[in-house]
């Protein structure tokens, strides 16, 4: 079971954001995008989960096009964390982690969804803030509110074939405690059977823990596949523009 993507081309206002692209995203597997600012990662993710329709190419879930697949099924198939998620009302960080439960009967459920809600927000560590108004949260905080409300979302389909997450760089401004408990929980994911769609930026991250990664520049793939063969020096230095040195026996990149 997979998410193919078979020659997506995407453009707006006669500029090409994207070009070409294929790829296969599988469950158990964390694959990470990485490029430089620009490069069409955001909007390759948006493609994938449905919210943006190529101008040319196909996106199949499990062998059925997305766009003969009703939004409401979506939901149920693949949930989403985006870069920003502004709220307008005030609601409390309970109501914003329960909208990710998307049973439409939830009273038949009542067990299952408290045994997860109560498991997911003391995994994110947000169970202390359930009663906060999320407005009154610091941004790391409320990022953490989000990404618990996203794995509720795809928690609460746990008997479908189909799971998938998208995450559009969840560890951004993050502190460093927050930031691997975000990856160590996405990690643990992908190890249960979810195919992970990650947006990065940090390079070092993303070489620790992706399964595969896919380098972006102007809307083209320059590379991908085992991030041991990817990070390559003149491959990374080509795509970010300046040169850049991946230390193999730490595992880590320098930048002169």
């Amino acid at each position: 079971m997979s998410i193919v993507l078979s020659n997506i081309s995407y453009k707006i206002n006669n500029k090409q954001i994207i070009d070409d692209i294929c790829l296969e995203m599988k469950r158990n597997e964390i694959l990470s995008i990485l490029g430089p600012n620009g490069s069409g990662k955001s909007t390759l993710l948006k493609i994938i989960a449905g919210s943006v329709k190529p101008n040319v190419g196909s996106v199949l879930i499990d062998g059925v096009n997305i766009n003969d697949i009703k939004i409401s099924d979506r939901a149920a198939i693949r949930s989403v964390m985006s870069q920003s998620q502004n709220i307008v009302y005030d609601f409390s960080v309970r109501d914003i982690v329960e909208m990710g439960w998307i049973k439409s009967r939830i009273n038949n459920s009542v067990n299952n969804f408290r045994q997860l809600f109560g498991e997911i927000t003391k995994e994110c560590d947000i169970d202390q803030l359930l009663d906060r108004k999320f407005n009154s949260l610091s941004g790391g905080e409320q990022r953490m509110v989000h990404f618990a409300r996203t794995l509720l979302q795809s928690s609460s389909t746990d008997n479908s074939p189909h799971r998938y997450i998208f995450f559009d760089e969840p560890t951004a401004n993050l502190d460093i405690k927050r930031e691997l408990n975000i990856l160590n929980v996405v990690k643990k994911r992908s190890e249960d059977g979810y195919g992970i769609f990650i947006v990065l930026h940090d390079l070092n991250i993303a070489y620790k823990f992706s399964d595969r990664v896919i380098l972006l520049k102007n809307g083209k793939v320059e590379s991908t596949g085992l991030p041991k063969d990817v990070f390559k020096n003149k491959i990374l230095s080509k795509v970010y523009e300046i040169p850049v040195h991946f230390d193999e026996k730490i595992g880590k990149i320098n930048y002169y």
